[in-house]
C-alpha cells in the first residue's frame, strides 16, 4: 500500500469517526410550529399583490388579489422620511416617477401626492409604462383594510442605513398594535434584519429565511452533516432553483419538514409547476398570478 493511499484511508477514517461522533451527540432542535403556518392545504400568497395583474405593492393590486380569494399577501416594506412603514420594493421611486428620489428622503404624504405612472409586466411578459394614478399604501393601512389576511413582510432597508436601523422595532410595534402576531411572517434578504426584529418579537412571530440561512441549510444538507443544522427560520420561502442549486428536491423539502420548517415556493406562475411543487411537499405558493388561486382552492379544499 502506497503512502498516498495510507493517508487517504487515514483521512477517510478520521472523517467517518468525526461524523459518527457528531451524529451521536447532536440533537437538532425542530422549530416550534407557528399559527400562521398551520393549514390543512397549501396556502397561496399574492406576490406584491400579483405583480403580473396589477401595479405591484399597491392598493389596487391587493384588492384585486383579494377578489381572487388568496390566503395572503407577500409584500415589501421600507421606512419613509417621517418614519412610516411604506409598502414598496425599490429604494427609490425613480422607477415609477422619473427621478423623484429615495423613499427614505420623502414623507408618506409626498409619495402619495405623486401622480405617477408605473412600469408593468403583463401576462405575456411584455414591459410597458402606463400613465395612470396608482395608490401607494402604508403597512398600517394594509393591516386596517385586510384584517383577516396572512401577510408575508419582507424588510428591504439594509441594516447599515438609518432607516434600516429603525424599521425592525417599528415593524414589531405595528404588528403588536394590530394583534397580528399569528398571521404574519417577517423575513428579509438580510439575516441581521431578521435577528434585530426577533430581539423585539422574541420568537412570537414566524420568521422567514434570509439568503444566508438558505445557504446554511443547503450546505448542511449536502455535506452529510445535516444533523448539526438547527434552523433559525420557521419557514423557507425560496425559488425552485437558486443558481444551479435545485431547492425543490423532495429530500431537501423532507429534511426541512423534519425540523418543522415548511417550504413556500416563490416565483411560481403556472398551474403545472404549482401542482408539481405541491406534490413534492410545498406548503405554500407565492405567485404573481393570484387569478389561478381559485383553481387551487377547489382542488385542495380545506376540510
Amino acid at each position: 500500500m502506497g503512502k498516498k493511499t495510507k493517508i487517504a484511508l487515514a483521512v477517510a477514517a478520521a472523517s467517518a469517526a468525526a461524523w459518527a461522533g457528531t451524529k451521536a451527540m447532536a440533537k437538532p432542535q425542530p422549530r416550534d410550529g407557528k399559527a400562521v403556518l398551520q393549514h390543512n392545504r397549501p396556502v397561496v400568497f399574492a406576490h406584491r399583490g400579483g405583480a403580473h395583474l396589477a401595479p405591484e405593492n399597491t392598493l389596487q393590486a391587493f384588492e384585486k388579489a383579494v377578489s381572487y380569494g388568496v390566503d395572503g399577501l407577500d409584500l415589501d416594506v421600507r421606512l419613509t422620511k417621517d418614519e412610516e412603514i411604506l409598502v414598496f420594493h425599490d429604494a427609490s421611486v425613480d422607477r415609477t416617477t422619473d427621478g423623484v428620489g429615495l423613499i427614505a428622503d420623502l414623507t408618506v404624504d409626498q409619495i402619495k401626492a405623486l401622480n405617477h405612472g408605473y412600469n408593468f409586466e403583463d401576462l405575456d411578459g411584455n414591459h410597458t409604462y402606463r400613465e395612470e394614478q396608482v395608490d401607494a399604501i402604508t403597512l398600517r393601512e394594509v393591516f386596517e383594510k385586510f384584517p383577516n389576511l396572512l401577510l408575508s413582510i419582507d424588510i428591504k432597508d439594509a441594516p447599515d442605513t438609518y432607516e434600516g436601523s429603525l424599521i425592525p422595532s417599528k415593524l414589531w410595534r405595528l404588528i403588536e398594535e394590530f394583534d397580528a402576531l399569528e398571521r404574519v411572517i417577517v423575513t428579509s434578504f438580510y439575516n441581521e434584519q431578521i435577528e434585530r426584529f426577533n430581539l423585539y418579537a422574541q420568537d412570537k412571530v414566524a420568521l422567514g429565511s434570509s439568503e444566508g440561512e438558505v445557504r446554511k441549510a443547503v450546505t448542511a444538507y449536502t455535506s452529510q452533516f445535516g444533523h448539526l443544522y438547527n434552523p433559525a427560520a420557521d419557514v423557507f420561502q425560496v425559488p425552485a432553483k437558486s443558481g444551479l442549486i435545485p431547492l425543490d428536491s423532495p429530500k431537501f423539502i423532507q429534511f426541512l419538514q423534519g425540523l418543522n420548517v415548511p417550504v413556500h415556493f416563490s416565483d411560481v406562475n403556472d398551474l403545472v409547476t404549482i401542482n408539481r411543487l405541491i406534490r413534492l411537499g410545498a406548503k405554500g405558493i407565492v405567485t404573481d398570478r393570484p387569478d389561478i388561486a381559485q383553481v387551487l382552492f377547489d382542488k385542495y379544499k380545506e376540510k
